[in-house]
């Protein structure tokens, strides 16, 4: 099994509106692609929350290649809807992680 973890700083003033459309439009998107069987928010404890907070979407993904064809088909596509739906108002960095135990 693999983790898609997708970590994104929200600006405080969106943060219930994003949170919002995260788990009602963007993370069932996610999941419609057939890429990932399940996917969890957490929010980051203990870092500096003063421009707003941090969060942890992990995307769990069976296989290797479930994930490279997210990344190959559906990735781009999905990051736009995002940007136009809250241009610069967060920021996002993406990490890829193969679950040991």
């Amino acid at each position: 099994m693999f983790l898609y973890n997708v970590t994104i700083k929200v600006h405080s003033g969106i943060q219930d509106e994003w949170l919002l459309w995260l788990e009602q439009v963007h993370i069932p998107e996610v999941l419609e692609t057939g890429c990932f069987v399940d996917a969890r928010i957490c929010r980051l404890l203990e870092v500096d929350d003063s421009e707003g907070p941090t969060y942890s979407i992990q995307y769990k993904a069976a296989t290797k290649s479930d994930y490279n064809r997210y990344i190959s088909l559906h990735a781009d596509g999905l990051r736009n809807k995002s940007f136009a739906q809250w241009g610069d108002q967060f920021i996002a960095f993406r990490s890829l992680m193969q679950i040991v135990n």
